[in-house]
């Protein structure tokens, strides 16, 4: 970061300077480049490797030297190849680090474009793919789902630095990256049905599988509670887990294991499966819908979701499928959904309903067959900092045979 912030500033001392002042800084620079170039490959963090290929590319482009650009090439493939999947999409599911990965890449493309240095088609493809994420996931709905290591950020400014150089990201599918996202000019909903990510890059995964986020008017209805990046705490451990996500938990565990290495690092464990994904996006209905095996092996148990909602009536339906298998195991289980904190909410006398009030709307969320409850939680969408929400959750026991959780979540 250094040797990138001294070279792009340079123009303020350089240009008028003494030959003198001129050599060492140039000596310097170079010193500093050759001492990266000799440590990078010993770095973990496949994010500070990024941020050392921009500062090689960059030395090179400056002194003109193709050593140094070759050498930044050949890094830049290898971390294209190791980190993202066949969809250009980070391997671990994660937004902040697309986002990322997207600035650098931009960096790296408008520091070739503007020395007139011919720009390498892998990078306009990877550009390509990663910008069509970052149209769904942001551009599109101004609000970041709190999913797989995410806090509340915006992109507002990185925002205007695309528009000024030219770069207009379309999206032309509702699924990427593990996410739907479903939307129209008032509503949203955004569900994860994407797999744990390989050890290797699971370490900001949070176990939240089939949970979902439900917006209208800018306001986050139904949300996770996001993620405590000091990995060395506690909050860590517990941002990870299921309870802190607004879908199923079976028997107080989440779906995904976790283990942490010699580093104390913690790293997810497992291979869930998702199966029997469907979208529908109409004019006047939102449809998505996913199963995941999850808890199969531990309770046999499969659990499928569907979630309808209805924009006319401004009614979400949701249907949370507890399919048995042969190896069934008799537990509890909960189906929790978070809200913002400073939401109010209020407990009918039959349990069988909340009111629930934002500052621009009220909603009533029922459920026939099961007993509602509210619980205060805990809150994470602050980077490394926490405070109170509420969350509703249904609650009951598994029973041997398949059962069905309808509830609904109503404008009034």
């Amino acid at each position: 970061k250094r040797i990138i912030s001294w070279i792009s500033n340079s123009k303020l001392t350089y240009e008028d300077s003494s030959e003198n002042y001129k050599y060492k800084f140039n000596f310097v620079i170079q010193k500093q480049i050759n001492h990266l170039i000799n440590e990078i490959n010993r770095s973990e963090s496949v994010d500070d490797k990024l941020i050392g290929c921009t500062a090689i590319v960059l030395t090179g482009l400056s002194f003109k030297d193709d050593n140094y650009i070759n050498y930044g090439f050949k890094l830049i493939k290898s971390i294209i190849r190791y980190s993202l999947d066949v969809d250009g999409f980070p391997k671990s599911r994660n937004f902040r680090q697309l986002a990322f990965y997207l600035k650098y890449f931009v960096l790296i493309r408008e520091l070739l474009k503007d020395s007139q240095n011919e720009i390498p088609d892998y990078l306009d493809e990877t550009i390509y793919y990663l910008g069509q994420a970052y149209n769904l996931l942001w551009q599109s709905n101004k609000q970041v789902g709190l999913f797989n290591g995410n806090h509340e950020t915006d992109y507002y400014d990185f925002d205007e630095y695309l528009k000024m150089h030219g770069y207009n990201f379309k999206s032309n599918s509702n699924l990427l990256g593990g996410y739907i996202l479903l939307k129209n000019k008032k509503n949203s909903i955004i569900m994860d049905v994407g797999k744990v990510p390989d050890k290797k890059f699971s370490q900001n995964y949070q176990s939240g599988i089939l949970s979902f986020e439900f917006i209208y008017s800018g306001q986050k209805i139904i949300c996770n509670s996001g993620y405590y990046q000091k990995q060395d705490h506690q909050l860590n451990d517990i941002s990870r887990s299921t309870a802190v996500h607004s879908t199923v938990i079976i028997d107080n565990l989440s779906v995904t294991r976790f283990s942490k290495n010699n580093m104390n690092n913690k790293y997810a464990l497992g291979n869930v499966k998702i199966f029997d994904k469907k979208i529908i996006n109409e004019k006047e209905k939102m449809f998505l819908a996913a199963s995941h095996d999850g808890y199969l092996k531990t309770h046999g148990i499969i659990h499928k979701r569907e979630i309808e909602y209805d924009i006319k009536k401004y009614l979400l339906k949701g249907k949370d499928a507890l399919i048995k298998n042969r190896k069934f195991k008799p537990s509890n289980f909960e189906i929790r959904f978070h809200l913002y904190p400073g939401t109010k909410v209020t407990k009918t006398i039959d349990r069988k309903a909340v009111l629930i009030e934002f500052e621009n709307s009220g909603w009533r969320f029922t459920c026939s067959d099961f007993l509602v409850d509210v619980e205060t939680g805990l809150y994470f969408g602050k980077k490394n900092s926490y405070n109170e929400n509420q969350n509703l959750f249904i609650y009951g026991e598994t029973k041997n045979y398949d059962q069905i959780v309808n509830w609904e979540l109503k404008k009034i």
